[in-house]
């Protein structure tokens, strides 16, 4: 009668706990596969015409010059003159 008792009170411990480690948590989250995630979504978006269109008003409304302005020539001020 005692070994099944130390059996069912052993057996549960162990079960508790893996019940405890199984539960927690961080067990679901991986930092490395979270920054290849964001990685690879910044390099989507990056290629997506919507994302270059965002980028680009971003950019000009910090007052920086849009990339390929000066061959279109939308900044030659000479030309207009």
């Amino acid at each position: 009668m005692i070994d099944y008792i130390s059996l069912a009170i052993g057996h549960g411990l162990l079960a508790f706990a893996l019940f405890k480690l199984v539960m927690r948590e961080d067990l679901d989250v991986d930092p490395a596969i979270q920054t290849l995630k964001e990685k690879a979504e910044a390099e989507r978006e990056a290629s997506s015409v919507a994302g270059r269109n965002a980028r680009r008003r971003a950019q000009s409304s910090k007052g920086e010059q849009a990339p390929g302005a000066q061959a279109a020539g939308r900044s030659r001020p000479e030309a207009n003159g």
